[in-house]
């Protein structure tokens, strides 16, 4: 039996379909409406956040996040999923690869350091809480104060994530979600920013909705349309009633994996004042014919993997400065993901853990 690689949680439909009952009695499909209201306020009371603004996607949460804070020049990671920095070079930012940590993947703050220092031009930092592992936030929230740059942080990966019982949602001038449907938490398509402070978010709000203010219908600025609508709204309540199971669920299979392989391969170092909620299962292999021999072997034994997150970005996006990514192209070009979803078994991640042993022992 095929062990796939993710598999989008399945909303149910008995739930579902009285939500969308609602929508069609109201005839209020977008635009801010009921359950669009209703979600925000769900989740920022389970996340424990303020200021939450839904859209339509994770990549234009990004994209709204920059345009809301004023930023024109970024220092990102180059180890990352494409939208982090494709979203900067959409807008027209000028856009520079720093160096990751070696042990976590993310990126690094004493390299970033020395980034900002020598190019004055950079006014904000964006970074990835890599596989849901978060960055060293201190580091990051010491670095934006000395001096005087924004910090966004792509926390796609890392849906219910804490650090020290704080929402990782909570730090650096912005926070975006995706609600992709191979997320840990979905609305099929979907995300949502928070930011720190109030003035970014109803600026935000209105760059959503055409730079229309919707308290007096006046156009501030030029915007785009990038709305949740009710019926994704729809899916998103209900799969919150079942969040804590599936995190919980997931965050087991995977100390399970790690436990299992901390000896045989190579390991993400964790944040360890984190939460984890289970939403990849990244592991190092000691060179790349290694790692074409496992995902070789596990497909024979119809096992799913895939080499999030390749290639280092720089060699995407080659017209970007970088200041030294040595790092990122080693853990780039080795790096492999394990199936890891919500109806995977503790059995299927036995059964996986002894493929990758008999592959590589």
């Amino acid at each position: 039996m095929l062990i796939n690689l993710n598999q989008p949680i399945k909303p149910d439909l008995t739930k579902l379909t009285k939500y969308l009952a609602q929508v069609n009695d109201r005839g209020w499909y977008t635009n801010f409406g009921p359950l669009h209201q209703l979600f925000t306020h769900r989740l920022e009371e389970y996340l424990g956040v303020n200021n939450l603004l839904l859209v339509s996607n994770g990549t234009l949460a990004l994209q709204v996040a920059y345009k809301s804070l004023d930023i024109t020049n970024a220092l990102t990671t180059p180890f990352s999923f494409v939208a982090t920095a494709s979203s900067l070079l959409w807008q027209g930012m000028e856009t520079y690869f720093s160096e990751i940590d070696r042990n976590s993947y993310n990126l690094c703050p004493n390299k970033a350091e020395i980034a900002i220092t020598s190019n004055h031009d950079i006014d904000a930092i964006v970074a990835t809480h890599v596989f849901g592992n978060p960055c060293d936030v201190k580091a990051f929230e010491k670095l934006s104060g000395d001096n005087n740059i924004k910090v966004v942080y792509d926390a796609a990966h890392a849906f219910g994530v804490k650090v020290e019982n704080q929402s990782i949602l909570n730090y650096g001038d912005a926070s975006t979600l995706s609600f992709h449907a191979t997320k840990v938490f979905h609305t099929i398509e979907g995300g949502a920013i928070v930011f720190k402070n109030k003035i970014d978010f109803e600026r935000a709000k209105r760059l959503i909705n055409f730079g229309i203010n919707t308290t007096n219908g006046d156009i501030t600025e030029p915007g785009i349309n990038a709305k949740l609508n009710e019926y994704q709204c729809a899916v998103g309540l209900t799969l919150l009633d079942s969040i804590d199971h599936i995190i919980e669920h997931r965050s087991e299979l995977f100390k399970i994996y790690r436990e299992s392989l901390f000896d045989i391969v190579e390991l993400p170092s964790w944040h360890h004042m984190s939460t984890t909620n289970g939403s990849y299962m990244p592991i190092k292999l000691e060179n790349i014919d290694i790692k074409n021999k496992l995902i070789s072997d596990l497909e024979t034994n119809s096992i799913q993997s895939r080499g999030y997150f390749s290639p280092s970005l720089e060699k995407a996006f080659e017209e970007c400065h970088n200041f030294g990514v040595k790092n990122s192209q080693e853990i780039a070009s080795t790096i492999l993901c394990l199936p890891l979803h919500a109806y995977m078994t503790k059995e299927d991640v036995r059964h996986v853990v002894s493929m990758v042993k008999k592959s590589i022992g």
